[in-house]
């Protein structure tokens, strides 16, 4: 009996320390950054395409946490797959960082993809804040087509 026990007993315990740490994956897989706003459809007509008119379109992503963190390797996707990788960025607690689509000089607030056309389209679209092994992160949908759109996430 007490053999036929053992086996029972093991998989009992195996189930109960799966089982929590099933339940506690998602917590510690929450991610620090927050996608709190895009900018779709930059003001005006969208053409002719001007890097001015490009750099009117972007993401904002916020460090919601209370330490520093690198965004370094992170991509932010839309629905067609365009990609933009994180080169080396760290975003401080609390602050935020504005990732344009056109072309510029990156700094610790400003990204730019350096495309030379509209990624994100003004009828409907979702940004997708992926980490570094394409895993978890934010996203933040839209389905409007108001001039000069924002949306706030």
């Amino acid at each position: 009996m007490r053999i036929k026990s053992l086996p029972v007993a093991l998989l009992v315990t195996a189930g109960l320390v799966a089982g929590t740490t099933a339940l506690a994956a998602p917590a510690s897989a929450a991610s620090k950054f927050q996608i709190v706003q895009v900018r779709f459809d930059s003001a005006g007509n969208d053409l002719p395409v001007t890097n001015k008119k490009l750099n009117d379109e972007y993401v904002v992503i916020k460090n919601t946490d209370k330490v520093d963190h690198y965004l370094t390797g992170w991509t932010l996707v839309d629905k067609s797959k365009h990609k933009y990788t994180f080169p080396k960025t760290k975003i401080k607690a609390g602050t935020s960082v504005k990732v344009r689509t056109g072309s510029g000089d990156d700094t610790s607030k400003t990204k730019y993809q350096d495309r030379g056309y509209y990624i994100w389209n003004n009828t409907s679209d979702t940004a997708y804040l992926r980490d570094a092994k394409g895993k978890g992160g934010d996203t933040c949908s839209w389905k409007t087509s108001d001039e000069g759109s924002t949306k706030i996430c």
